[in-house]
């Protein structure tokens, strides 16, 4: 029932009063988040990004989105400080705002979630310059901005809603296979006050149907982006795989006994696709499918693919679930510490503060918690918790949040080329700010 304007006179003090420990630590933490990283930490990926920018184009291997925000936000810092700056920006404005709407109904787990944001499974990855560090802390704002104002009037709301969902756009476009978790975002930011699964079904596949042409309408139309065929990896790695198990070649094309014996048996790893593009003793499989038969980026791959699926379905499940496995619980890559400018030197000059954070990120890597499985089902767990709850705004969020987390990280199954945690983080941030949702006391 809405406040009555002098019960809302007399509530709204108290509540700003509560809210000022938490844009404190908040604060503090993007103080801390600039003295550890800044200027960021370049990657391989985040470099070829960059370097579109100076080349003038736009490529769909990596975002071409990416390269156009990057490129928007350049001269402000040019190279890696503006999206690293931006970056962490979006991070500490999403968990900050979270924090400041769930302390009007209680300060304790408003600060218990900022100390979380500032715990190696989340922090560790801030300065790390990757488009899924960009994707989680969009998609954690647009996800805060719903909750800020779930119980406010339509004058407010409906303006906000429209950064929310532009934000949900943004980490869509940055990742494709996002679509498949933006529509239940997506409903949630239409409908913060509460959570209907129904309306979330109904909305499902049409908004699914909308982001892909929006990815469709930005990549090539808007930006004329070049066709680089990132999708085919996925198939190329499919068809390995399905190669390994049935112990036949899958690949389209002439291949000598040679090739199809390492193809069959030395070739797979369930961890990633690269062995076939850049490691030895396969990076073969790409020359000739890329440079010398000329098939990579053709409807020939796909109907290899295709193929090879009806024909052995068993194999292409064992396939992908032994990737998905390792993807969930094994120990990979987690945060970057190679310096690629001077591979001689250390990330950020060794600095302390960042020689303690890769020291924490080390100890942590064996364990649970730099594992996506383990976020995948702390998702799960905070949207079985908030399922009663989903009818108010604290448990619609965090029902949403973590339902969303859950179906990102399940759509590797299919989707999946590479098992690096980073792919996970949107399971990470959305754990964890919905757990702690979830556990938050009901409002008086």
């Amino acid at each position: 029932m809405p406040l009555s304007p002098d019960s809302a006179r007399t509530t709204a003090a108290p509540a700003r009063r509560s809210a000022w420990p938490a844009v404190a630590i908040a604060a503090a933490g993007f103080g801390l988040t600039l003295l550890v990283f800044y200027p960021g930490v370049m990657t391989f990926d985040a470099k070829y990004v960059y370097l579109d920018i100076a080349k003038g184009m736009y490529g769909d291997w990596q975002s071409p989105v990416m390269t156009l925000v990057w490129k928007l936000i350049d001269p402000l810092a040019p190279g890696p400080a503006s999206m690293f700056v931006l970056i962490a920006t979006l991070y500490w404005l999403g968990f900050g705002l979270l924090a400041v709407t769930l302390a009007r109904r209680s300060i304790w787990p408003a600060i218990a979630l900022l100390v979380l944001a500032l715990s190696p499974p989340a922090f560790v990855f801030v300065g790390i310059i990757w488009r899924d560090m960009l994707l989680a802390n969009a998609w954690l704002l647009a996800a805060a901005l719903a909750f800020a104002v779930a119980d406010r009037g339509p004058k407010l709301r409906v303006p906000v809603q429209g950064v929310a969902l532009a934000l949900l756009a943004l980490g869509v476009l940055l990742r494709p296979n996002a679509l498949i978790a933006a529509p239940i975002l997506a409903a949630y930011i239409l409908w913060p006050a509460q959570f209907s699964c129904k309306r979330a079904a109904i909305l499902f596949v049409p908004a699914m149907i909308a982001f892909y042409l929006l990815i469709q309408i930005a990549y090539y139309g808007a930006l004329g982006a070049t066709r680089q065929h990132p999708l085919q990896t996925l198939l190329v790695f499919d068809l390995g795989g399905i190669s390994h198990f049935t112990k036949e070649n899958q690949f389209p094309g002439t291949w000598t006994e040679d090739d199809s014996q390492r193809i069959m048996n030395r070739c797979y790893k369930s961890s990633e696709w690269d062995i076939y593009w850049r490691l030895d003793p396969c990076r073969f499989v790409m020359n000739k499918l890329e440079q010398e038969q000329k098939l990579f980026g053709t409807p020939a791959v796909t109907k290899a693919w295709l193929s090879a699926i009806l024909n052995h379905p068993i194999a292409y499940l064992e396939h992908r679930s032994a990737f998905f496995w390792h993807f969930l619980s094994a120990d990979n890559l987690t945060m970057w510490t190679y310096n690629i400018e001077e591979p001689d030197k250390p990330i950020l000059d060794g600095r302390p503060a960042i020689v303690a954070i890769m020291a924490i990120d080390a100890v942590l890597k064996p364990t649970p918690l730099l594992r996506t499985g383990t976020w995948l089902l702390v998702c799960i767990a905070a949207g079985a918790v908030a399922w009663r709850r989903r009818d108010r705004p604290a448990g619609a969020f965090a029902l949403a949040v973590g339902a969303s987390g859950a179906v990102f990280a399940l759509s590797y199954f299919a989707f999946g080329v590479a098992s690096d945690f980073r792919y996970g983080y949107w399971a990470v941030l959305a754990g964890l700010s919905g757990a702690v949702a979830a556990l938050t006391p009901r409002s008086p």
